[in-house]
């Protein structure tokens, strides 16, 4: 993307097959029950990876994939399951509809939809929390400020982990990647995680809920500005936020590096769960 791109798209191809053999390992030989529709359409369904010792009482770590809101699926997605599930960690990755299929405010419902599918099918749980990377960020960015009464139930959400993310739409409608989105300035505020928590702060369903912003040390300089802007705009907001900038990795590789059990962030995310739980 103009002004936001942190490195190649695909990445180096050794990378690219590393991710998506891990997604098949975790697919062969972990327990999990895969393209469970959370609704009905063709593209809301989504995976979920168990520990080995099944129970409905586990935290649950729900995850969406980046791709510019225009690629990218859950089927290779699943790369970061088996250092979570090792350690008693249930996975949810979560599929919704990408441009030009699905428009933004669509994708924000399908986010939404998936949370309280889990909540209830699980209603049990130790804690939801929500992961997402790039634009996948973005989405459970924009869960901070769901309106779960109108769902009928309000999820256990106990954090959130936002990987190098998107939280304000205005720079995007200057991009070449504007066009499959269509976005309109309205569309762009009303999508906008940290327009509308500027214009209109959201409190914490639960105070205790943590959200965890990070971002690459080579991420491009647009995702470092928008990384510390939200963190800042949720600190006055009164929410319970950290800020991470990890070293030495890339747009890419902040995320694929989740398939070690000793990453940095790796271990923030097991130690940010089995504290709140």
């Amino acid at each position: 993307m103009d002004g936001l791109g942190g490195g190649p798209k695909c990445g180096a191809p050794w990378k690219r097959m590393s991710k998506e053999t891990a997604t098949k390992r975790a697919q062969a030989t972990g327990r999990n029950l895969l393209d469970v529709p959370y609704g009905d359409g063709e593209g809301e369904k989504l995976d979920i990876y168990f520990p080995e010792a099944v129970s409905e009482a586990l935290p649950f770590l729900v995850f969406f994939h980046g791709g510019y809101w225009q690629s990218g699926s859950k089927d290779s997605s699943a790369f970061m399951v088996s250092p979570l599930t090792a350690q008693g960690v249930a996975v949810v990755i979560a599929a919704y509809d990408i441009a030009p299929k699905g428009t933004l405010d669509q994708m924000v419902d399908q986010v939404t939809q998936s949370i309280v599918f889990v909540q209830k099918q699980y209603p049990g749980n130790q804690g939801i929390y929500l992961c997402g990377h790039s634009a996948g960020a973005h989405l459970a960015a924009m869960m901070l400020l769901a309106n779960w009464t109108k769902r009928g139930v309000t999820p256990n959400l106990k954090g959130f982990f936002l990987v190098s993310g998107i939280y304000d739409l205005e720079p995007v409608m200057h991009t070449s990647e504007n066009a499959p989105l269509l976005t309109t300035l309205e569309d762009a505020q009303r999508n906008s995680p940290q327009w509308r928590l500027k214009t209109s702060p959201a409190q914490p369903v639960d105070p205790a809920c943590r959200v965890l912003v990070t971002v690459g040390q080579h991420d491009s300089p647009e995702f470092h500005r928008q990384s510390r802007e939200f963190y800042q705009t949720l600190r006055r907001g009164g929410w319970k936020a950290s800020f991470e900038e990890l070293h030495d990795v890339d747009h890419f590789e902040i995320l694929w590096n989740l398939t070690q059990k000793d990453y940095v962030l790796t271990q923030i995310i097991l130690k940010t769960i089995f504290q709140e739980s």
